[in-house]
């Protein structure tokens, strides 16, 4: 096993270090998830704390990690005798993102079970896990049904494994920890809500700070083990101190006082429903016991909001993450005052001053020794003094528009439309791709439509299936009692259908014919509208652009429809209409994208008024590409963006050549009276083509 980098050598980071101990503390806080860019020693920082975690005592022999005073009676591995207790060092477990339902919750031999009556389990990662951490790296790429089945082990604290009628059920309450990108995508809101804390990184910008981190990289990279040694009176100092604040945690008081902050900041910020409150309470105890307190102050109250509401607040994924911290502390200086009773009169001191000689109004000492201090990172055998990194960042200049073409007449890009709900646009036939919630397709969950032998291990048994092919041989096979007769040959797996996410290629006009200010507002506001509709239904999105002479890839494929939307927003508009570029690079960008990954087919949707213009016969070349898209059988909508009483239907003509269909900006609202067909094939009628 290599050794792993020490947490107290990590440099910076202050936020993801307090966050990370503090579960380590209490972890009834409910876990960690980590937002952050590439680089920041988010692994680095998850895996280092499970060296710091105190050993944990458990039944010897039990593969199921049973406490010893307190065995789970319906253990599979149980009954456990009294006396066989050992212990073993805190578990960290990672959840790899492409794994298999069965890796996560264990598997069951159900041909032992059909044929011998036995319930031969094998425990998952969620068993491993018990009482220790799980670790998802790239969290937002977690397939969805194993999403589901961490949310009910969270919730329920246990795991069920059932297959055709037997079940095994077993604990399973762990520190959940996830690290992310944003750029690759955001979390569904339910798995958002369930990580108790969330904290956002980011490398610094210091440059003195930047060569202490690489210095102590490489020094542990030329020898771990010797790095790591020199860490070792720090590493042992911050054990202890997660031990002595573990036992003090059952003697902190949260006073009524407290209490009342945190209802007020929660019903001030809005959250939905009571884990934000629940999970700021539980943050704001394990903050005082940190600091060696017994009391709740309003310091801890404070950065317990900073660490449990940012990413309660979301309303939708174009939402960043934050939390206002001049609203934050008038919430809290609103409920100070809601609870103060009104000083005597003649009893005002004109100083400002408390009673006690400390600071009025109710603020709390900005520095003061009940403050949660965090082991200094920077001292140290490899260290050097760290910077100060409290200055308020420059403001930032807005970014300059680039790719115009000279003389486009570029217009400087306006606001989207309010967003509303669409259509639903789905590809036709069943495909096979990454389980989602668009097309028809062949997926591992779902309603059953029929059956077939099984290639490999067996995963959902069809029974009906399995009893008529083992029903003709029983005569042969010797059968005398009750019992079915089955052999491996008669098993059958279940097929079943469900949904998968698609491609959704965006590609939009930006030229001057669209750039009218209320239209672009308009077209920006139904693209933003889709791309919400496509992270609920959990595909992937990119987006290409055309204006002036040529067209670009303003975002490849990627699952994060909040660049997307970003891109989408900053969109200039202005110059020619080269149709033909922005269809020959959409096609580029899916033949890319399907050596990538051939399984997740692609709905193209073009957002134009059909107009081409610049060049030698614009119009006939914008035809022979989108017959390219014909060819090739691809799922095509245009949303036609023209206006006014004179339309020349050019959007339709695009459609026809594409082989796809043609909606309106009206026909694409859910509520719109015009009745959008549900799916492209049904669309794509020769009577609705001749409409």
């Amino acid at each position: 096993m290599s050794t792993p980098y020490p947490f107290t050598a990590l440099v910076g980071q202050d936020d993801l270090r307090l966050a990370l101990l503090l579960n380590a503390v209490s972890p009834a806080v409910g876990g960690v998830l980590v937002r952050g860019e590439k680089g920041t020693a988010k692994s680095t920082a998850v895996r280092a704390l499970s060296a710091l975690l105190p050993e944990v005592p458990v039944v010897a022999g039990c593969r199921f990690s049973c406490d010893p005073a307190a065995a789970d009676p319906n253990c599979p591995d149980g009954p456990h005798e009294t006396g066989g207790d050992t212990a073993r060092p805190a578990r960290m477990v990672e959840l790899p993102v492409g794994a298999s339902e069965d890796r996560l919750v264990g598997a069951l031999d159900i041909e032992r079970a059909l044929a011998e009556g036995v319930k031969a389990f094998e425990p998952g990662l969620l068993a491993d896990a018990h009482r220790g951490i799980l670790y998802v790296d790239e969290v937002n790429l977690l397939h969805d049904h194993l999403v589901d089945l961490l949310l009910d082990a969270a919730a329920m604290g246990a795991s069920y494994v059932e297959r055709e009628g037997v079940s095994v059920r077993h604990a399973a309450r762990f520190l959940l920890v996830g690290t992310m990108n944003p750029e690759e995508g955001e979390l569904r809101p339910q798995l958002l809500d369930r990580f108790g804390l969330t904290v956002e990184v980011a490398a610094s910008r210091e440059t003195d700070q930047r060569v202490e981190v690489v210095r102590r990289r490489l020094a542990y990279d030329d020898d771990p083990e010797g790095f790591a040694g020199r860490w070792d009176e720090d590493e042992s100092a911050l054990r202890a101190r997660i031990v002595a604040a573990r036992a003090l945690l059952p003697q902190v008081v949260l006073g009524d006082a407290a209490l009342r902050q945190i209802a007020a900041t929660c019903a001030a910020f809005e959250v939905d429903g009571m884990r934000a409150d629940i999970v700021m309470a539980r943050t704001a105890t394990a903050l005082a016991a940190w600091a060696g307190r017994t009391d709740v102050q309003s310091e801890d109250v404070r950065q317990a909001a900073l660490l449990a509401l940012p990413h309660r607040r979301r309303r939708n994924p174009f939402d960043a993450p934050g939390l206002d911290e001049d609203k934050l502390d008038e919430a809290l200086e609103d409920s100070r005052e809601d609870e103060e009773p009104e000083p005597p009169e003649g009893d005002d001191d004109p100083d400002g001053g408390g009673p006690d000689g400390g600071p009025g109004g109710g603020q709390p000492p900005a520095d003061g020794p009940d403050s949660p201090e965090l082991p200094p990172q920077n001292q140290g055998p490899d260290a050097q003094d760290a910077p100060d990194s409290d200055e308020a960042p420059a403001p930032q200049e807005p970014a300059p528009t680039t790719g115009a073409p000279s003389g486009s007449g570029e217009q400087q890009a306006v606001r989207a439309a309010e967003p509303f709900r669409t259509k639903m646009l789905s590809v036709p036939g069943i495909g096979e791709g990454a389980a989602g919630r668009r097309s028809r397709a062949r997926t591992e969950h779902g309603r059953t439509t029929g059956s077939r032998r099984p290639r490999g291990a067996l995963t959902k048994l069809h029974l009906a299936a399995t009893v008529q092919a083992a029903a003709p041989h029983q005569k042969a096979r010797g059968r005398s009692g009750a019992g079915l007769v089955v052999r491996r040959d008669d098993l059958r797996q279940a097929t079943r259908e469900g949904r998968e996410g698609n491609l959704v290629l965006f590609v939009v006009d930006a030229s001057g014919s669209m750039a009218a200010r209320q239209r672009m507002s308009a077209v920006k506001g139904a693209v933003l509208s889709l791309l919400l509709d496509a992270y609920q239904r959990r595909d992937k999105v990119g987006l290409v652009t055309f204006r002036g002479t040529e067209a670009q890839v303003a975002l490849p494929p990627t699952s994060s429809v909040d660049a997307a939307a970003a891109r989408l927003e900053s969109l200039p508009t202005g110059g020619r209409t080269p149709l033909a570029a922005g269809l020959l690079k959409a096609h580029d960008v899916l033949r890319v994208e399907r050596l990538r990954d051939a399984a997740r087919r692609p709905l193209v949707v073009v957002v134009t008024d059909g107009r081409a213009t610049g060049g030698v016969e614009p119009v006939a070349r914008a035809g022979r590409a989108a017959r390219l898209f014909a060819a090739e059988g691809v799922a095509s909508v245009v949303v036609d963006c023209e206006s006014g009483y004179v339309r020349l239907g050019l959007a339709g003509q695009l459609a026809g050549e594409l082989g796809g269909t043609v909606v309106t900006l009206d026909e694409l609202r859910a509520d719109s009276i015009a009745g959008l067909v549900k799916d492209v094939q049904g669309m794509n009628s020769p009577s609705r083509r001749a409409a």
